[in-house]
């Protein structure tokens, strides 16, 4: 527990330090949104580039892990709903509770897999990403399209997929890889510089982005979409990966993605298809702060 425990705070600190300085306005209210957008669409794809273009990529287990993604997003969809009739929800506010349900926060997972692991878990994490997040996408367009008015055609869904700079880096990195192009030399050395401030500048953002009023409304759904996403999905994930007969440190990374919190765009999906935000933002809020518990437990039963 001391060793997962040691891997783990940093990443606590510093959502805790983003936190502060949005609280305390350090070094400004201006400087977060510019921060995320330089994470989210330079420092994070170049990182990913990087170390899935230079990886080796022949051990891993590619179909198996898109077989337990599938098995594991379907499989917690199906829990949300048995619980829907439960918490007698309005329909807005199904919708987020289900993207608090299935969404991973790329920051926090990519972080503790650097944290936890050695080698090539950065660039294995990179192809669970790849999978997980049109999957996760395609999945909570067709929960909006079924419980509010939003109607989001296939073709925005997939415009919107095919610009999404993390799913575009690793493809980009994949191909490097397969192609046997690798990345040139120029180009990894300014990667390798950009790429080390991709995890804590990310995370700084994650923790400024908490908004901890909103932990006064939604209580129930708070607590309940928190154990799926931080309990049972760690759980399905352990089972489906037992089944199919995945390595140790396999399993803990997989188990690691399974064990984050809800991700902050969830929230801009909830604005922009009539979703409850203000539930939504709880939840992000709630999920992330009872991941400082969730987390090291799950961690330390696989470690």
């Amino acid at each position: 527990m001391e060793t997962v425990l040691s891997a783990l705070w940093p990443i606590f600190a510093l959502l805790v330090l983003g936190q502060l300085g949005r609280r305390y306005q350090f070094p400004g209210d201006a400087f977060w949104l510019p921060a995320e957008k330089l994470t989210y669409f330079v420092l994070f794809p170049v990182m990913l580039i990087d170390r899935l273009g230079s990886a080796d990529m022949s051990g891993v287990p590619v179909f198996s892990i898109a077989v337990a993604i599938v098995v594991m997003l379907l499989t917690g969809s199906a829990v949300c709903y048995l619980l829907k009739p439960w918490l007698k929800l309005t329909a807005a506010g199904f919708t987020s509770f289900y993207q608090g349900g299935i969404r991973f926060n790329t920051y926090v997972a990519l972080a503790a897999a650097a944290a936890l692991f050695q080698g090539d878990a950065i660039a294995i994490s990179a192809v669970i990403i790849g999978i997980m997040i049109p999957l996760i996408n395609v999945l909570c367009i067709l929960v909006f399209s079924l419980h509010t008015t939003a109607t989001p055609s296939v073709k925005n869904v997939v415009i919107n997929l095919s610009k999404n700079p993390l799913i575009l880096s690793c493809l980009l990195g994949i191909f490097l890889n397969t192609s046997g192009l690798g990345v040139p030399s120029g180009f990894s050395s300014v990667a390798g510089l950009l790429g080390a401030m991709a995890l804590p500048l990310g995370l700084l953002a994650v923790g400024a982005g908490l908004n901890l009023n909103t932990l006064r409304t939604g209580k129930t759904a708070i607590w309940v979409s928190s154990v799926v996403k931080l309990a049972i999905f760690p759980v399905i994930m352990w089972i489906t990966c037992w089944s199919l007969g995945f390595t140790a440190q396999m399993t803990a990374l997989m188990l690691v993605f399974a064990a984050v919190p809800t991700a902050s765009s969830g929230y801009i999906l909830a604005r922009q298809l009539g979703g409850d935000t203000e539930l939504m933002a709880a939840i992000i809020t709630g999920q992330t702060l009872l991941s400082f518990l969730f987390m090291p437990l799950v961690m330390w039963f696989v470690l």
